[in-house]
Parts: C-alpha cells; sequence; structure tokens
C-alpha cells in the first residue's frame, strides 16, 4: 500500500469503476486500483470529481489538500469511525492534569532522547566533529524533564533542548548548503525547507491515522489546545521529528542527493523544492520509510483494525505507561534494513501499526498492567 502524490498542476483526478485516474488533458497519467492506496495528497491546482471522492470514501482513503509548496491545507476524511466511547474517554482524560503532566514528560523525554540517539550515532561516524557540548546540554535539560512539576516548564526545557540539538543539526551537515539555524514560517533556506516538508508529511499521515482510529486529532494533551491545530497529533509526532524528519534531511543533504539548483526563492513566501525536485523528493521520502528498522515487540497481527477497537475502549488507563518510539538501534549510515515500525509511538491507544505509515497489516499491543 502507498500513498498517491499528485503534484501535476492542472490535471484531474476522477475514477472508473474501482479504479483512481489522473488525466491532464486527453492524456492518461496514472491508472490505480483504489485497494492499493492509503491515502491522497493533493499539491497545488490539482483538480478531482465528486465521483473520485465518492471511491475515496467508500474505501476508506483519506484525501489531504495541501498547496504547491507543501504547506497542509486540509483533510477530507471518510466518516467512517464511530468509536464515540473512545471519544468520550479522549476527553475525559483532558480533565485528568496528573495523566496530562506524566504524558507530555513521557512525550518531551522520548523527543530528546531520539535526538540524543541521532547526534551520537553521527559522533560515532565522525569523531572529528565537535559535539560533546550539545550532547552534555541535552543530557542536562532531559535529567530537568524528570523534576518538572508544570506542562509549562516542559516548553521552556523542549525550547532549550531544541537549540542545543539544531546547533548539533548543522554540524552534522556536510553538504554544500549553509543552515542558519531551525526557521519555519517560512523556511529561509533549503534545509529548513526540507525539514518543514518532511514535518508536514509525518504530521499529516499521524493526523490521518488518528481519525481513522477513532480519535479526535484536534483534541491533544501536551500541545494547547487551539482552534484548528490537531493537538494530537502534534503531541505524537514530537519524538518522531529526529529519527524520521531529522535524518532523512540529512541523508538528502550529505548524500548530495540535492542540490542548490533544486530550489528557487519566493521573496514573499520562502524557499521551496523545484516541482521537478518534488517529484525526486516523494521517491526518496517512500523509499526511506521502507527502509526504517523494526523493534522487538509482542505483537498479534492482523490485516483489519477492526477487532482492535474493541481493545482500546481501555484508552488512557494510568497504569499503562507511555513508552516513547525508542531509536537506540538506528545508526545514520548505512540506514538499517527492515520493516518500518510505529508499534510504540500510539502505546496510550493499546493499539499500534506495525509500519511506520504505509503497511496493510495492523498491530495490537498487549501491555502489561
Amino acid at each position: 500500500m502507498a500513498n498517491l502524490y499528485l503534484t501535476e498542476q492542472n490535471s484531474i483526478l476522477r475514477k472508473t469503476g474501482d479504479r483512481l485516474i489522473v488525466q491532464k488533458g486527453e492524456e492518461i497519467l496514472l491508472e490505480v486500483q483504489c485497494h492499493k492506496i492509503d491515502a491522497v495528497l493533493i499539491f497545488g491546482n490539482v483538480q478531482f470529481t465528486t465521483q473520485a471522492v465518492h471511491e475515496l470514501f467508500e474505501h476508506g482513503i483519506e484525501m489531504a489538500i495541501l498547496t504547491r509548496t507543501g504547506k497542509l491545507i486540509g483533510q477530507i476524511t471518510s466518516p467512517a469511525t464511530k468509536n464515540i466511547e473512545l471519544r468520550l474517554q479522549q476527553f475525559k482524560k483532558y480533565w485528568d492534569n496528573d495523566f496530562k503532566l506524566i504524558l507530555s514528560k513521557s512525550i518531551v523525554a522520548g523527543k530528546i532522547k531520539n535526538g540524543l540517539q541521532v547526534i551520537r550515532q553521527f559522533s560515532y561516524n565522525h569523531p572529528e566533529i565537535a559535539l560533546d557540548r550539545e550532547i552534555d546540554a541535552l543530557k542536562s535539560r532531559l535529567r530537568d524533564v524528570e523534576s518538572a512539576t508544570q506542562i509549562g516548564q516542559l516548553f521552556g526545557l523542549e525550547g532549550s533542548a531544541a537549540h542545543a540539538y539544531f546547533d548539533a543539526f548543522g554540524k552534522m551537515l556536510l553538504g554544500e548548503f549553509h543552515f542558519p539555524g531551525r526557521k519555519k514560517h517560512p523556511s529561509t533556506d533549503p534545509v529548513n525547507a526540507l525539514l518543514s516538508l518532511t514535518y508536514t508529511m509525518i504530521f499529516q499521515e499521524i493526523s490521518s491515522l488518528l481519525d481513522g482510529l477513532g480519535f479526535d486529532p484536534y483534541l491533544g494533551y501536551y500541545h494547547t489546545v487551539d482552534y484548528g491545530r490537531a493537538s494530537l497529533a502534534s503531541d505524537l509526532m514530537e519524538e518522531f521529528r529526529a529519527p524520521l524528519a531529522d535524518r532523512f534531511t540529512l541523508k538528502l543533504v550529505n548524500n548530495r542527493i540535492f542540490q542548490q539548483e533544486d530550489f528557487y526563492t519566493n521573496p514573499e513566501e520562502g524557499v521551496y523544492l523545484k516541482r521537478e525536485s518534488l517529484k525526486r523528493y516523494f521517491v526518496e521520502y517512500r523509499k526511506h520509510k521502507r527502509k526504517l528498522p523494526t523493534e522487538n515487540a509482542s505483537v498479534y497481527r492482523q490485516k483489519s483494525l477492526h477487532p482492535a477497537f474493541n481493545r482500546i475502549a481501555r484508552i488512557c488507563h494510568l497504569r499503562w505507561k507511555y513508552n516513547v518510539c525508542s531509536i537506540s538501534s538506528l545508526t545514520i549510515y548505512p540506514i538499517p534494513r527492515g520493516e518500518p515500525n510505529w508499534q510504540k509511538r500510539l502505546r496510550i491507544l493499546g493499539i499500534g501499526c506495525n509500519t511506520a505509515f504505509l503497511n496493510v497489516y495492523w498491530t495490537m499491543i498487549f501491555l502489561p498492567k
């Protein structure tokens, strides 16, 4: 199963039977069966018919609409999820301040640990680059997280850790690109453009997964609830920034997959990949997800997520500790072989998916009490 990325401007997505067709003028650009698609992502001026949307809904396929440069505008979701009890439990736990603090500390600690591991792995392969100062700073922030008593403190610690982490990230870039630190809204340089685009891709897929499982993606526990922001997706994304997006960006830059000429600058909107370069990006992104390493876990695999709905009614019980995804087994060069695995990212749900995003198999995790 795969995502369908539509970037050809002025093309149109149609349906015939149970197949999707991408057409531009009289030319058929692509024809694919719906059961082979998990999600459709539309970039820029790409049209779609009502009949095509109906077909997507019938197959439970998400559609995301983005600008041509990759900024997420919105999503079209099938109303297939009917697990109201799950959402009631999710909302109930929102008012449990102890639960929110415990979960938030796990999220921030996981983000820092994974950032530390990326730096350590790189340092092992490149001992000539001094990263001790940044590693010490992150270790210090990690200790501070354990003693935090309020979520507001965690935001400060996360920000301080991010500053140290991106100082190290800049040193890990071996290509021709200059990295002025993390810049967004808009991205000011190619490296930040790659980071922002990959964060958007991951965020969209987490949000779609949560919605498909029956959660309200907009009610989070660490990130403040705000109009129009999928706070729960933001919560669960944090631990994957370093091992997924940042490692991927390092690969693209350090392996010279993209050069300066692959980007263009819009004075008002920032720096972005050119159209043909964006197509290459999706190819690399798909390959990167397929090569994510697998962790050992006691799982029961099902080809459908429906049996797992009976278990996630026990969501958010405090006796179930949220264990973040660890990347201790990862190396930056070379990328390890193995199926992608996000089993631990949704421990709080009592259910996980045994792939990063796109595998047909679903995993039911039996958690210790």
